[in-house]
């Protein structure tokens, strides 16, 4: 499609979109913070049935203030920490009150690489709370392209095989990006784009029973399975790689979502950016 070099926007300025009307040669212009699909003519704007495919490329290349300009994520938070340190669970409650229409979540933990081509036992033998057991560079474009205003593809990870799962995850853009994972703060690229970073600090001990609880019950792991990991890989990683960034954290949270007191404080943070 042919687009062209100018749109007038007539009306209320920059809300435009809301009280006055798009005119020019642009035959389909799109709004999805709702889904609703605007046709644009010379006789003005028409506003046609919810739909889920959308189309904004006139107002990405241009850099007009399209609507997608209200749903562009305008805050990007890192939280990171020890495995069972509490991260899952803050995460948990911000959602929870801020409301997951609010907020776009990606999980590092998802984007463990792909493994198909090796068998399993070579799987059991990974690091995975070394950086490079994770795709990171993929996550990064995928928050590039949540703050442009696309739709993203979110690998799903299956660790009782340990690999990806075929099936994806959609993930809309949302006001906010929530990225959680151990190992969150340690490559630059990434670390940069957080707006604000916060670590989770427990005690190691806690974080271990923790981890074990979880990796019996949701992973099919074993006891011996989960203890020679814990010695051989997690705890040496940790010391090598995830404690050292807590340096980088503009607010250490003991505890994570069990300290109702920072909590809340950032919670009333994030609620005053979405509706302040």
């Amino acid at each position: 499609m042919k687009i062209p070099p100018k749109l007038n926007l007539t009306g209320s300025g920059r809300k435009g979109w809301h009280g006055g009307i798009l005119t020019g040669q642009l035959k389909n212009a799109v709004r999805t913070q709702q889904k609703l699909i605007y046709f644009v003519s010379h006789a003005g704007m028409k506003n046609l049935a919810s739909s889920t495919q959308v189309f904004s490329c006139y107002f990405d290349l241009y850099g007009y203030n399209h609507p997608m300009a209200a749903s562009k994520p305008l805050f990007v938070i890192g939280i990171a920490g020890a495995s069972g340190s509490g991260k899952t669970t803050l995460t948990e409650i911000i959602l929870e009150q801020m409301g997951s229409e609010h907020i776009a979540l990606l999980p590092h933990d998802a984007y463990y690489r792909n493994q198909d081509h090796k068998p399993l036992e070579e799987r059991l033998k990974v690091n995975y709370d070394h950086p490079s057991s994770l795709e990171t560079e993929l996550m990064i474009e995928h928050i590039h392209q949540l703050k442009a205003g696309r739709t993203v593809q979110v690998p799903v990870y299956d660790f009782v095989n340990h690999t990806r799962a075929k099936e994806t995850n959609t993930l809309e853009p949302k006001r906010l990006i929530m990225v959680e994972g151990i190992l969150t703060f340690v490559e630059p690229k990434l670390r940069q784009l957080f707006d604000m970073k916060l670590y989770v600090d427990t005690d190691q001990d806690i974080c271990f029973i923790r981890r074990l609880r979880r990796d019996l019950v949701e992973r099919g792991r074993t006891m011996d399975s989960v203890v020679n990991q814990y010695l051989e890989m997690v705890r040496p990683s940790f010391l090598e790689f995830v404690e050292p960034t807590k340096r980088y954290a503009d607010v250490i949270i003991p505890e994570g979502g069990l300290n109702q007191v920072a909590s809340e404080m950032v919670i009333a943070r994030l609620k005053s950016l979405i509706h302040g």
